[in-house]
């Protein structure tokens, strides 16, 4: 079985990439390079292009006899899609819009994607179920909600089946492999905590001191990207059996504050974490934590890496044998 990889040179993608690898999937990637690295992927066959690129893509279907696709690619910064909303909907909903199309012509019949839980905006309920509410409060969770939308009217049209992964907050890295987390800028709460700790950055801001949870700071569902990366293997293979456009959230069903995340950083590290503290940011909910009972009842997804100092561990590993990331040491 054949799987193409779009954004597979990313954090996410590469893990993901990796397990598909190891449990016999001959694996394809597509990335542009503009967030992934071309060293996170090793030997996965590798082709540096665009997916709206419709002859490529049409290419490397054939060439390769794909039958299913993962998809990632995509602008993914939260911040950066308030203040450039036209790019996110260009990169995101317009560029998804033409791979699909690509996919159709080329007879393919199933697809994973890649969504985030930035689709709820702000919860109500807590945990957050599939079924919650969908009202987005910035132009990147609303891009991903518009393309959950296009899979489940793409099935109806053209049988095109998918799945759609609505994920927490991902950290960790890779426990054998030298693969991590390598974002330019950084913008995830975990690696910033860990560069401040190792000196990378002269301090970290909590934003906001006086939410309604057990310290004032907010409370996060940390998933490891290994438990994400065989929750997308598991998408793959429920995609082989059953049909339709379904929607499953991906967490822990555990949440941590920024305070707690801070005390296991200096726990693992051994070192002071410098710390300023600031004003809320403007919708940041006070806490967001994710119900995965679908996803173990119907994927069988069971995160197995859900400990805290186990998350923290392996990136800080990642991060202490990388100090620059990819580039060279």
């Amino acid at each position: 079985m054949a799987v193409l990889v779009t954004g597979g040179a990313g954090y996410i993608g590469s893990h993901t990439v990796q397990e598909l690898r190891t449990m016999g999937y001959e694996v394809v990637v597509l990335d542009n390079l503009r967030q992934g690295h071309r060293a996170a992927i090793f030997d996965t066959p590798f082709y540096e292009g665009d997916i709206s690129d419709q002859k490529l893509v049409l290419e490397i279907c054939k060439q390769h006899s794909i039958d299913t696709v993962v998809h990632f690619a995509a602008h993914s910064l939260v911040g950066e899609s308030v203040h450039e909303p036209l790019a996110y909907y260009e990169a995101n909903v317009c560029k998804t819009r033409n791979l699909l199309e690509t996919l159709v012509m080329a007879g393919i019949k199933r697809v994973v994607f890649s969504s985030t839980a930035a689709v709820y905006g702000e919860p109500t309920e807590i945990p957050i179920a599939e079924e919650h509410t969908t009202i987005p409060t910035n132009p990147y969770g609303d891009t991903k909600l518009a393309i959950e939308h296009m899979l489940s009217w793409c099935y109806q049209a053209y049988g095109l089946s998918s799945i759609s992964l609505r994920y927490f907050n991902a950290a960790g890295a890779h426990h054998t492999l030298p693969i991590g987390e390598d974002h330019r800028p950084e913008t995830h709460l975990i690696p910033l905590v860990i560069l401040a700790a190792l000196g990378k950055r002269d301090h970290l801001t909590v934003f906001g001191t006086d939410y309604e949870t057990t310290d004032g700071t907010c409370v996060r569902d940390y998933i490891h990207v290994l438990d994400l990366a065989t929750a997308h293997r598991l998408a793959v293979e429920r995609l082989m059996t059953h049909r339709g456009a379904e929607i499953f959230n991906l967490g822990n069903g555990k949440g941590f504050t920024v305070k707690e995340v801070i005390d296991v950083v200096e726990k693992v590290t051994g070192r002071t974490v410098p710390v300023t503290y600031g004003d809320r940011r403007a919708g940041d909910p006070a806490e967001l934590v994710a119900s995965s009972t679908k996803a173990r009842d119907m994927l069988g997804f069971i995160p197995i890496y859900s400990d805290l100092v186990n998350i923290v561990s392996s990136a800080v590993r990642w991060h202490q044998g990388h100090p620059n990331g990819y580039e060279e040491k």
